[in-house]
């Protein structure tokens, strides 16, 4: 219930309505795409098109940072309920990364129609692609939670978030492909790049939409699940000991 209110208000008094979550994300591909494919003249992952192996990128970034910036600021946004009302507070960041979730399935109705345009179709490994849409909401709920903790009694990291977002759509394999990182960079220093989880997230995104010709690198892959894993304690522990004084700060 929380998460419908959220994505009805967020669209209730707009002109275009629930158009916004495709035209940000199809932007954000256009773009790239002329960026680093028409400008800079990078390669795509195999045969599949530039558009739709940036678009494979966006999916899953365009869910890692709504969801990060609209946990961060759920508590805070819900001072009244929080301080009112007692119920379990994880229900609130939990309830912005169900917003993402819900923001990211009607995003995808451009990827099938990319499909549709390019001629270009998955084959069964798209099968797979709700393991990794489940790893990325992982990714978002571990930071998710510390932040908006933290947010609770530091009102600076709301200024944080937009900077992180920003920085993280660079660092991340969004408008390009990993192989270039990796061939660039050699095996090392790309494992060293994994510990940006939504590197592996993106690859297996790419992986699953693009017949597999976009590879996992199972090194790094590994080292990323250890990173979701360790957020996802470090920020259960520290939302669950400071919930207590939430209704006292906020």
């Amino acid at each position: 219930m929380l998460a419908w209110r959220d994505v009805s208000a967020r669209y209730k008094q707009t002109a275009i309505g629930l158009t916004w979550a495709l035209l940000q994300p199809f932007l954000t591909m256009l773009v790239l795409t002329i960026v680093f494919g028409r400008v800079a003249g990078l390669r795509s992952e195999g045969s599949a098109p530039y558009a739709v192996m940036v678009f494979a990128g966006v999916l899953p970034w365009q869910l890692f940072a709504t969801g990060l910036a609209n946990a961060s600021q759920s508590l805070v946004l819900n001072a009244n309920l929080v301080s009112k009302v007692y119920f379990p507070r994880v229900i609130v960041p939990l309830a912005a990364v169900v917003t993402s979730l819900i923001d990211f399935l009607l995003a995808f109705a451009i990827l099938l129609a990319l499909f549709v345009w390019y001629g270009y179709w998955p084959d069964a490994r798209i099968l797979l692609l709700p393991v990794f849409v489940l790893l990325a909401a992982l990714a978002v709920i571990g930071p998710g939670l510390l932040i908006t903790a933290l947010n609770v009694e530091y009102r600076d990291f709301r200024y944080v978030i937009p900077f992180i977002v920003q920085f993280g759509l660079y660092i991340s394999p969004v408008g390009f492909s990993s192989v270039a990182v990796r061939e660039r960079a050699g095996e090392g220093l790309y494992l060293l790049y994994s510990l940006n989880p939504m590197v592996s997230v993106i690859d297996g995104f790419r992986w699953a939409v693009l017949r597999g010709e976009a590879k996992i690198y199972w090194p790094g892959f590994g080292l990323s699940l250890l990173v979701v894993a360790f957020f996802l304690w470090l920020g259960l522990a520290y939302f669950r000991r400071t919930e207590r004084g939430f209704a006292d700060v906020i």
